[in-house]
């Protein structure tokens, strides 16, 4: 299988499962294995990877329709730019550059508790300061950023070949 037929198959919804899923692992080996406590901002970060963990599920096990797999798409490209704005305000706080800060409550309303209800992944331990190094001199939130980017730019690409390929046999249908 070609890396054009795995992007257009549901083999790519598994890709941002594993994605997804691998961050939030690591996520809580920092967590719990390094003692290294998330503050609100990380806690948004995990949220949006979350929201790409499931959604990678979904495209998976959904019908490979075009309607499903664009409904996909677009939620993937909102993860992916909600995790890169929340990873450039971490990389801005801890760098001096922004002015901000974050609070010690996650701030989700009662109706999305998951602060609550999944305590052990989501609840704020920490005030914004600085990510942990991941390697290299490279920091949690430029990795962040970094693998946001490439992801949504991955999704955009994917998302806009399937596009032009639906309209052409489409067109030629008609």
């Amino acid at each position: 299988m070609g890396v054009s037929n795995l992007l257009t198959s549901r083999w790519y919804g598994a890709l941002f499962a594993l994605t997804g899923s691998s961050l939030l692992l690591a996520a809580l080996f920092y967590q719990y294995g390094l003692g290294e406590e998330p503050c609100q901002v990380c806690i948004h970060a995990r949220l949006w990877v979350s929201a790409w963990a499931l959604t990678g599920v979904l495209i998976f096990f959904l019908p490979q329709t075009f309607a499903i797999r664009s409904a996909g798409h677009f939620t993937l490209l909102v993860a992916g730019v909600g995790l890169a704005e929340r990873a450039l305000y971490l990389y801005r706080l801890e760098n001096g550059i922004g002015n901000g800060s974050c609070e010690f409550q996650l701030g989700m309303p009662d109706w999305f508790a998951v602060d609550r209800w999944l305590p052990w992944l989501f609840e704020v331990r920490n005030l914004c300061s600085y990510t942990p190094e991941i390697a290299l001199g490279i920091s949690m939130a430029e990795a962040l950023l970094g693998i946001a980017a490439a992801l949504t730019l991955l999704t955009v690409a994917v998302w806009a070949s399937e596009s032009h390929g639906w309209w052409q046999r489409h067109e030629r249908s008609q």
